[in-house]
């Protein structure tokens, strides 16, 4: 396993350097999903909330988000995204709205805490927009699926 690369050889927390490292194509894939009463669901797909369009709002919360992972992450670089697609997916089964968010930039460091941070966002934004008729909503299952580029090369989980 490798060190953490966070921490300098005195235990200091600090920015990496990534000044050498080579321009690459990254592309970071992650996903998470909110559960909810069938009601609260059905509210969101016939678009009947009060506040608009639930999925939409939520949508731009989470690029929004991926652009402002480095004020919101102390040591993540700011990164120039060159695409952030959010994928929405109405589950009437599990009575939950799947998310599924690929970022990509071409750079010297990973957009894997860029794709992270969308999908939490854009979940804490459904609830916003839906907790006065459901408090009990859950979120969870946030991981990372895939991350390529960079020395380190694809992953897949």
């Amino acid at each position: 396993m490798s060190e953490l690369t966070h921490f300098n050889s005195d235990g200091n927390a600090h920015m990496v350097d990534v000044g050498d490292k080579a321009v690459t194509r990254r592309v970071a894939i992650a996903e998470g999903r909110i559960r909810m009463q069938p009601e609260t669901l059905q509210r969101i797909v016939a678009g009947g909330h009060k506040k608009g369009d639930v999925l939409g709002v939520a949508r731009i919360a989470g690029i929004m988000a991926a652009k402002k992972t480095a004020d919101l992450i102390p040591l993540c670089h700011p990164l120039a995204l060159s695409r952030v697609d959010i994928d929405l997916v109405p589950e009437e089964a599990d009575s939950a709205v799947s998310c599924t968010v690929t970022v990509e930039t071409a750079g010297q460091t990973g957009v894997e805490m860029e794709a992270l941070t969308a999908v939490q966002v854009t979940l804490l934004t459904i609830y916003d927009m839906c907790k006065a008729v459901d408090r009990g909503m859950e979120m969870g299952e946030v991981r990372l699926l895939e991350k390529r580029g960079g020395k380190s090369g694809h992953w897949r989980r």
